[in-house]
């Protein structure tokens, strides 16, 4: 059943919208193992709306270019002097993913351009993720990951890349392309400034920034599957100052199937970090 109805949807986007993703199974299943038919009321009515700023949109009319909400966001972090002066950090903290009783502690190493580690100290082990500047992989103990090291490929490996040059975010123009402005929407009550770009493999992400403050307070990204889009959503929160630049101090990842928080308490700028630090592990000897 399921293969017929991949079928169907593909049918009707090749008919329709030239092979575009158009419609999807998240077009009427709407995480359902059957379609609602009977519209909900409660849901028409709500004041709060449950879709992703993340859909691609074109530049709206009347709305600023991207260049000039990026300009404003660097200004907002402390301006692009002091933010491309920040080179790296080293942080500890705390981590708690969506089925944990208790938070785990957390070290972060961070170093421009684009490397970052994250390192959980679970009670079944450590976990491990990494970004070396071109690659990305999540190190875990058997009892967690299919395989000891994952590989994180395609458009997933885009959205790393994109999260990492937010911790250095200097360059974060040249991060997408493609850049445009959508109309502003509301998130926690707060109007948000939407601007979306696309990756190297063809994703999309868009980012959403505080209109009072200028910082960024969400990023959404998707990439393509048979089944629809997967939709990564990054919540921003919590800034303090660093060096002279704001940065993050919890931010929370949500996806389709798990939620992880991560809450920085200790940060150091511009500490010395090996490239060591960033190499792959070997594969275990079976």
């Amino acid at each position: 059943m399921a293969r017929r109805m991949m079928l169907m949807v593909n049918s009707i986007n090749k008919t329709n919208f030239a092979g575009r993703q158009v419609v999807t199974c998240n077009t009427c299943h709407r995480g359902n193992p059957r379609p609602n038919v009977m519209p909900s009321l409660d849901l028409l009515y709500s004041s709060v709306s449950g879709d992703e700023p993340g859909d691609p949109i074109q530049q709206a009319s009347g709305q600023p270019p991207a260049d000039q909400i990026l300009d404003r966001y660097l200004q907002a972090l402390g301006g692009l002097q002091r933010v491309a002066a920040l080179t790296s950090v080293t942080a500890k903290g705390n981590y708690m993913a969506y089925d944990d009783v208790e938070k785990s502690p957390l070290e972060m190493y961070a170093r421009a351009p684009g490397h970052r580690m994250i390192i959980s100290h679970s009670h079944s082990g450590d976990i491990t993720w990494t970004f070396d500047g071109r690659s990305a992989w999540i190190a875990a103990p058997a009892t967690d990951k299919p395989v000891p090291v994952l590989d994180i490929t395609g458009q997933d490996l885009d959205g790393v890349k994109l999260e990492s040059e937010v911790s250095f975010p200097a360059r974060i123009k040249q991060a997408l392309t493609n850049w445009r402005t959508g109309f502003p929407t509301l998130i926690n009550g707060r109007e948000t400034n939407i601007v979306q770009g696309t990756t190297a493999n063809g994703g999309t992400a868009t980012l959403c920034f505080d209109v009072e403050t200028g910082l960024l307070v969400r990023l959404v990204r998707f990439s393509n599957s048979p089944v629809g889009r997967l939709v990564t959503r990054v919540d921003y929160s919590d800034y303090r100052e660093v060096a002279g630049v704001k940065m993050p101090f919890k931010w929370t990842v949500t996806w389709l199937d798990g939620r992880s928080t991560y809450e920085l308490m200790s940060v150091q700028p511009n500490v010395a970090i090996d490239t060591s630090r960033f190499a792959k592990p070997a594969p275990s000897r079976q």
